[in-house]
């Protein structure tokens, strides 16, 4: 069994190419929460559904994200009245959020929806939330103090300065049901590439999560989200220099070397394998852009075979 710590669209693309060399049986993926938000009343949970619109081959291919043949009909509706809309949310979209948001309302887990709404969509992989309690990321701006995620990825679109990240509410969180026992017993665990502070960060955030990962390191796979010292999509790069990190596969590994035996860098930074080596990691060189479902089995393979 794979276990993959998980958040956003490189680790959605990842765990699609998961899927065509294991069994989904075979695959569970933890995924971040901390993005999660409430609009017009609704809980949206970002990278859940980015996964999940992914492994159910419905995702939006321009973006990455969103519903595929998406219309816009209510955000354009909620413009006339001067409503929120720098968060759009689509109108296939929506059903989702309506329907987690009751199902939440009537008493049920984010753990027991997810699970329900992926069989609904035929997503055979096990996903689970981090954590069923409220787990917020905040970014601390330059200038301006704490503001939450979406408004610093989404409204600012993360051009702003930021100084620090905490996660508000994760020491009161608890894994979510079967977190704990995947990373456990799974044969592989896999950090995505995914943000190593706005993503991985607030799964680790979570009291035991980073325990369990720490005691399986040797079994531990990571894969680099920066290439050639550039994140191919968000934040990463800047993100990592702005809180005091090297932006590349060398600060990728001091920041996973605790965590992780192993470390997988793109073809682009294959020069700089010995100094992520001596930063405590072994490093493995492949293609790691994931242009389509092809590259993205390759690199899954890679990650099983280390």
């Amino acid at each position: 069994m794979l276990a993959a710590l998980a958040g956003g669209v490189g680790a959605a693309r990842f765990l699609s190419g998961v899927l065509d060399v294991l069994s989904p049986a075979d695959v569970v993926a933890v995924v971040n929460t901390g993005d999660d938000v409430v609009l017009h009343g609704l809980h949206v949970s970002p990278d859940l559904d980015t996964v999940l619109y992914t492994l159910a081959g419905a995702v939006n291919p321009d973006t990455g994200w969103g519903l595929a043949g998406e219309s816009w009909t209510a955000m354009e509706a909620l413009e006339r009245y001067g409503g929120l809309t720098w968060f759009r949310l689509g109108d296939r979209d929506l059903a989702t959020h309506l329907y987690r948001t009751q199902r939440l309302r009537d008493g049920i887990s984010l753990s027991q929806v997810t699970a329900e709404v992926a069989r609904a969509w035929g997503v055979e992989a096990c996903l689970l939330p981090m954590s069923d309690d409220p787990v917020e990321t905040r970014v601390d701006v330059v200038g301006e103090g704490e503001v939450g995620f979406q408004e610093y990825f989404v409204r600012r679109r993360h051009a702003v300065v930021a100084s620090g990240v905490r996660f508000e509410g994760a020491e009161r969180a608890r894994p979510a049901p079967g977190v704990l026992e995947a990373l456990a017993t799974a044969s592989t665990i896999v950090i995505s590439p995914s943000n190593p502070i706005l993503s991985i960060a607030p799964i680790l955030a979570v009291p035991g999560i980073r325990e369990a990962v720490t005691a399986r390191r040797r079994d531990t796979v990571a894969v680099s989200p920066i290439v050639a010292g550039a994140a191919l999509k968000g934040p990463a790069d800047r993100l990592l220099t702005e809180l005091g990190h090297e932006a590349s596969v060398v600060g990728v590994a001091r920041l996973y070397a605790p965590l992780a035996a192993t470390l997988v860098v793109d073809e682009a930074d294959a020069a700089l394998a010995h100094d992520v080596e001596a930063a405590g990691m072994r490093c493995i060189v492949t293609g790691t852009v994931m242009h389509g479902r092809g590259e993205a089995a390759s690199l899954a393979q890679t990650v099983l075979s280390a």
